[in-house]
């Protein structure tokens, strides 16, 4: 281990959600079959989006790069979880706990941002629709990704570096079924200020500046919309961002719950199953949220049905 600022320990001991062995079968069945779901999911609609000429625009564009953000941030946690099940002792190596905490602050800050794109593209699409090409051409898309990612990898190594040098030397037992900020913050013997300073601030300005674009965003967007004359019309833009919204507002709300409270008010029973549904729940209901509220997406996906299902025929 080295020396220095870091901690002299070797691995931390994961408390998980239960010792009750019947309870962790159960819930070995249950975070299997979610991340199957999940994996299947949001890798299909990566592949339908892909393989679909018609969905080769700026919306479904974003939305692949939301269901692969989705798929890393709970294949950083999950099959972990699904391991430590058999495990009586549920210990991670020091190193493999820090690349954890990089991984999942990288995805909390991807989605974030995918979300904020997302929501400026709607804006766009509903707002400005004949400079819709010209404002959204494919390569300011990829930058816009590009960068997302960059500086989403960016804010998650310089959160991780700055927890690990923090001294662990009383406890190594983590309250949480993974390797997370704030329950490895509670663990250090040294001063923690700086780091939770540090955290708070970060998070609370990513939400912050993501939240102002999507409200400032849909703000537009809703004027627009009721200035549609038809009521199909308004109905049909209304279609097109609720599958938007929901996902919005569950990740927005919950993330709000985990990270932005002062730690008086931290309570790590309760945020370890708010994060149950933050990282592992959530990434498999994007798929659905997008592919069964959008009528193109069904349209497509009908199409590609029936083609596999002609071609087995044959």
């Amino acid at each position: 281990m080295a020396k220095g600022n870091y901690s002299a320990m070797t691995e931390f001991i994961l408390l998980g959600l239960t010792n009750n062995p019947e309870l962790q079968a159960i819930l070995f069945g249950i975070f299997l079959l979610i991340y199957l779901v999940t994996v299947m999911g949001n890798l299909g609609l990566i592949v339908l989006i892909q393989i679909s000429p018609q969905l080769h625009t700026p919306m479904y564009f974003f939305l692949s790069h939301l269901a692969f953000v989705d798929f890393y941030g709970t294949s950083a946690i999950t099959p972990n979880t699904l391991v430590n099940s058999f495990r009586e002792i549920k210990s991670m190596p020091f190193y493999a706990c820090a690349t954890q905490v990089c991984c999942f602050i990288t995805f909390s800050v991807w989605e974030l941002l995918m979300l904020s794109v997302m929501a400026y593209d709607r804006y766009v699409a509903i707002c400005n629709p004949l400079l819709y090409v010209v404002l959204m051409p494919r390569k300011v898309c990829i930058q816009m990704v590009a960068g997302s990612y960059v500086y989403g990898i960016t804010i998650g190594l310089i959160q991780a570096v700055a927890t690990f040098h923090m001294s662990f030397c009383d406890s190594n037992v983590v309250n949480q079924f993974y390797c997370d900020d704030v329950p490895l913050i509670a663990l250090a013997c040294s001063d923690t200020h700086v780091k939770e300073l540090m955290l708070f601030v970060i998070a609370w300005c990513n939400v912050f500046c993501s939240l102002i674009i999507v409200l400032i965003s849909y703000v537009f967007i809703i004027f627009a919309i009721l200035r549609i004359p038809s009521t199909e019309g308004r109905q049909k833009a209304f279609s097109t961002c609720a599958s938007h919204v929901i996902s919005i507002t569950m990740y927005y709300g919950t993330l709000s719950f985990m990270y932005l409270q002062p730690k008086s008010s931290h309570s790590l029973d309760k945020e370890k199953f708010a994060s149950i549904f933050y990282a592992v729940v959530m990434p498999m209901l994007n798929p659905f949220i997008y592919s069964l509220r959008n009528q193109e997406v069904k349209n497509v996906m009908k199409t590609v049905i029936e083609k596999m299902c002609t071609s087995n025929q044959q």
